[in-house]
């Protein structure tokens, strides 16, 4: 092999395993039989929700992997794959590939991910898809322990009524 391509190959695994490495979460899927204009709505949802969406040879991928220790994800590097990282939340990349291999007639599998340093098959991949956002569980605390603090200040007024019926 050609020293300069060696050199670039080495070059693609190093950057992969930096995204890997930097990601908050990762979604491998095959895109087999994926037309060119379904791949670029993909690519479109993809960065709409900040997940970056990349296709890179199996190998250079096996090589990433494995560097960071994710030796379980290796035996779904099999055929045309392609991976979804997301930077900013670990919900993000599972909820875009999820939501849009719903509607793709199954050219789209979600094969793995990983998300908080563990390796996920395909039905955790899923399952992590359909949790809500970030905003929406804040906003359902919020209620929760708004509700809470609301039910407290009535049971404090009720007491110091109460004591007040008494001197």
């Amino acid at each position: 092999m050609n020293q300069t391509v060696l050199e670039q190959k080495k070059q693609v695994v190093s950057d992969i395993t930096e995204k890997l490495r930097s990601a908050k979460s990762v979604v491998l899927v095959e895109y087999k039989g994926l037309t060119v204009e379904k791949a670029t709505e993909l690519r479109n949802k993809c960065r709409e929700a900040g997940v970056e969406y990349k296709v890179y040879k199996n190998t250079l991928m096996r090589f990433a992997f494995e560097e960071l220790g994710y030796k379980d994800i290796t035996p779904s590097l099999e055929g045309p794959n392609a991976i979804a990282i997301s930077f900013n939340d670990e919900i993000s990349a599972a909820k875009v590939t999820n939501d849009f291999a719903k509607t793709s007639n199954e050219t789209v599998v979600i094969k793995a991910g990983i998300a908080e340093g563990k390796v996920m098959n395909a039905d955790e991949v899923k399952a992590l898809a359909s949790v809500p956002p970030r905003e929406i569980l804040l906003g359902q605390l919020a209620g929760v322990l708004q509700g809470n603090i609301r039910n407290l200040a009535y049971m404090l007024d009720q007491i110091s009524k109460k004591n007040e019926e008494v001197a």
